[in-house]
């Protein structure tokens, strides 16, 4: 009797918390139609076409970097070396420039970059057993110190057509840089939503020994999302260098900050085990949203972290709420 009324009880909390979970996503779209709305009545230029495409190309490099930290989150996980990691993978693939490598192999390099940025924090956090918060910080770091070292502090211009293409040219009306976090984010949905990997990454973040238990392979879930975070990362650096062209060690502060809200904003829990690219893309384009109707009402600069940050702490608080109302 007991087992049956605590079953009826589990049934009952999984229900409501799958209610909670729709108009979580309900609540985001409302939001983002809200926000849409709001500037479109009170700003004459935020329907133009100029404007859409500056939208576009500002959340670009954004939403990159926030389909890694995806992964991340959905496994409980966090990484703040991503905004670094884009500017070292930047310089490097600028220094390949330099060095009369071809545009392809240059992208390689970036990419490469990342890959190994990502797999260093994997490698610290599942063999040496360390916490995510504490390397991808130590990361952050070091990648942005490495970039300093390998320019000397200098700023790296002058590259090809060809790469200035990757994050600064347009197919038609589209930026092509759009389009590479579009293509970003399909791919991620597919492998997330519809793959075994995808299945792995949720298990691991809801309950790391029940996975492991069930013979899932934690520690290999745990590598290739940081991994695949990094790589990304490695992306972003090589499309924010053609769209510049230039790479700057100090390019992409505060970018985690950015990523990190995106996906908390989309519903991603910091508690792992939750989060969809779908409500990533959102939230990407909320942080845009929020971004571009600053700049478009004038509104100071200085405002602009603070109300990042207010955007920040508001989504991880009402995350704990439900997290609170799940465990009840």
């Amino acid at each position: 009797m007991a087992e049956e009324e605590a079953g009826v009880k589990t049934h009952r909390r999984s229900g409501l918390a799958a209610v909670g979970d729709a108009l979580n996503e309900l609540t985001i779209v409302v939001a983002f139609v809200l926000i849409s709305l709001y500037l479109a009545l009170t700003t004459p230029t935020f329907l133009t076409t100029a404007n859409m495409v500056s939208i576009l190309l500002a959340t670009s490099l954004i939403g990159i970097v926030a389909v890694g930290e995806t992964f991340v989150i959905v496994t409980s996980g966090i990484d703040l070396s991503v905004g670094s990691v884009v500017a070292f993978s930047g310089v490097m693939a600028g220094l390949a420039l330099g060095a009369h490598w071809s545009v392809a192999a240059a992208t390689v390099v970036g990419i490469g970059v990342g890959v190994l940025c990502g797999l260093f924090n994997a490698l610290a956090i599942t063999t040496l057993g360390m916490a995510p918060f504490i390397v991808t910080l130590a990361v952050l770091a070091m990648a942005r110190g490495l970039a300093f070292i390998v320019t000397s502090g200098n700023t790296l211009f002058g590259f090809p057509e060809e790469f200035d293409y990757i994050g600064g040219g347009n197919w038609g009306m589209m930026p092509i840089a759009a389009l590479i976090t579009l293509g970003a984010f399909l791919v991620a949905w597919i492998l997330l939503s519809g793959t075994t990997f995808g299945a792995r990454v949720y298990a691991v973040g809801g309950n790391r020994e029940a996975a492991r238990l069930a013979g899932i392979p934690v520690n290999w879930t745990l590598n290739a999302v940081y991994v695949i975070s990094g790589g990304l990362a490695g992306l972003g650096g090589v499309v924010l260098a053609g769209r510049l062209d230039s790479a700057q060690p100090i390019a992409a502060q505060g970018l985690e900050l950015n990523a990190i809200a995106a996906v908390v904003i989309g519903g991603a829990s910091l508690f792992g085990g939750k989060g969809s690219m779908l409500g990533t893309l959102i939230g990407v384009l909320i942080i845009g949203l929020i971004n571009n109707g600053l700049t478009l009402k004038n509104v100071q600069p200085f405002w602009v972290q603070f109300i990042q940050g207010a955007v920040i702490f508001g989504a991880v608080f009402i995350d704990s709420v439900n997290q609170k109302r799940r465990g009840g």
